[in-house]
């Protein structure tokens, strides 16, 4: 089947987006926009894209889930020994991306890498379903395995290592990537897309601005 990859558009027809309307704190606007793609009842409205870069200045770019955000920033878990956790370990900076299609939204986040503690990590942890706690006991995330059956076996060993308690492998751990800007994207009609950009220094007095589209 031959694609026209030119014809793929879809005309955006949403609302505007005008700074008058939009929250000084760029948290409490992104609270409000996260809410809207929870009630839109969208598929993983939480899920969004992670760019990080290596130490060479490689780039890669991946799907997590958000599972918390606050005026500290945004939250998610992984491995510190996976690829994009060494990325973060090398060069501490992120990106994030968030995109709700049916609302033609999109927002962008940039910032610095912290780890969250052993404690925080702890509690996320032991509010995992079993199956997901006994999973990240499987291998190193990013390592080379034999094959799926390989995996299946450790997860049966598992299961009759840790039938009740599954402890958190220290190399399980949260991240936040604490913000200094933040874009809200709206898509609008003949690509005259509205884009309000939010800067900041030192988390302070956030500064917001239009951006061409």
């Amino acid at each position: 089947m031959s694609i026209d990859y030119d014809k793929l558009r879809r005309e955006y027809r949403q609302v505007s987006l005008q700074e008058t309307d939009m929250h000084a704190d760029p948290i409490i606007e992104f609270e409000s926009w996260f809410k809207q793609a929870v009630d839109f009842e969208l598929e993983l409205p939480n899920a969004m894209v992670l760019a990080t870069v290596d130490e060479l200045g490689k780039p890669a770019a991946r799907y997590v889930l958000l599972k918390s955000f606050d005026d500290r920033g945004f939250v998610f878990y992984s491995h510190s020994v996976s690829a994009k956790g060494q990325q973060m370990a090398e060069n501490p900076a992120a990106a994030l991306v968030f995109y709700w299609s049916p609302l033609h939204r999109q927002v962008r986040v940039e910032g610095k890498v912290e780890a969250l503690s052993a404690a925080e990590a702890d509690e996320y942890f032991a509010s995992r379903p079993y199956g997901s706690r006994i999973a990240v006991w499987v291998a190193d995330q990013s390592s080379t395995v034999d094959s799926r059956g390989f995996m299946e076996e450790r997860i049966k060993l598992l299961e009759g290592q840790y039938p009740d308690t599954v402890p958190r492998p220290e190399t399980w751990i949260g991240y936040r990537v604490v913000p200094d800007s933040i874009e809200f994207w709206q898509g609008r009609e003949n690509r005259l897309h509205d884009r309000i950009l939010y800067e900041t220094e030192n988390g302070e007095n956030w500064l917001m601005k239009r951006l061409a589209p």
